[in-house]
């Protein structure tokens, strides 16, 4: 399976409950690299979260993040690719969730933005080890490029605020839902450019690496993993996925806790076997 490039996502894939990489799956993903096997994480996560991550891996290929927001290689700091959310859908984003009492998240490349606390600002710096830039969100649609926008929903109220607000955004945005395995109750909805999605930035990968999707193993456990799943000639879904993503994979594989990673790789690559 010579020049295969295999794609990972991150949390609930590669990334455990306690925020990190198992040995087990560094050192699979370590000698996939060092074969010269590229490696793409496709994660839902900023910048700032994923950065620690290619730097323990030492990946130097692109990177997709934002879920699909941006494809960036660390080696020279290099934008590949961003889509950022039209600046007056941000305005209007901002104003429906003020008038709706609705706690909304903004991120440009590099900062975390929010108008105040909120209960989910202990998951973003227990888990993720990041902190929110508290600002007023007066005019920033114009100041700050928006790579996504995000709700974290943790009760029957906040879930009705979310759909309420995807059901007025309809077609003007994209959403997509990503939970973490240390906080399996709550829920991470993803806001993006309306055509943004993992899928769509591995698709730009592809053309510009000049590969083929046969030649892609795709390795996802969430609901929005499937787009760059379905782009992969080699689809590998998580043991404890949902049904709507083994349903569009070929292989399933252990769960996160039992090096899953590693186990798809020796699947594939027997011979980098230590």
């Amino acid at each position: 399976m010579k020049n295969k490039l295999v794609v990972i996502d991150l949390d609930g894939t590669l990334v455990d409950r306690n925020g990190k990489i198992a040995e087990e799956d560094k050192a699979a993903v370590m000698r996939l690299a060092q074969s010269f096997v590229p490696v793409v994480l496709c994660t839902g996560r900023i910048l700032q979260t994923t950065l620690p991550f290619i730097k323990e891996l030492e990946l130097n290929t692109p990177q997709i993040m934002f879920d699909g927001a941006l494809v960036y290689v660390l080696r020279g700091e290099v934008v590949l690719y961003d889509k950022p959310l039209l600046p007056e859908v941000v305005k209007e984003a901002v104003e429906y969730c003020r008038r709706e009492g609705i706690y909304l998240e903004l991120y440009s490349r590099d900062i975390f933005f929010a108008e105040r606390e909120n209960w989910s600002d202990e998951i973003h710096r227990n888990f993720f080890r990041v902190e929110p830039h508290i600002v007023n969100f007066d005019g920033i649609w114009d100041k700050e490029r928006i790579l996504k926008a995000e709700m974290v929903v943790g009760s029957p109220e906040e879930a009705a605020k979310a759909k309420g607000f995807a059901d007025h955004f309809s077609g003007r945005l994209n959403f997509s839902i990503a939970h973490t395995p240390a906080y399996l109750d709550a829920e991470f909805l993803n806001i993006t450019h309306p055509e943004v999605s993992k899928g769509a930035a591995l698709r730009f990968l592809i053309q510009k690496l000049g590969t083929h999707p046969s030649e892609i193993i795709a390795i996802g456990d969430g609901l929005n993993d499937i787009p760059f799943l379905k782009e992969a000639g080699h689809a590998v879904a998580m043991g404890d996925a949902p049904d709507e993503v083994k349903q569009v994979c070929q292989y399933t594989t252990h769960d996160v806790e039992h090096h899953g990673v590693a186990a798809a790789i020796e699947h594939f690559f027997p011979f980098l076997s230590a």
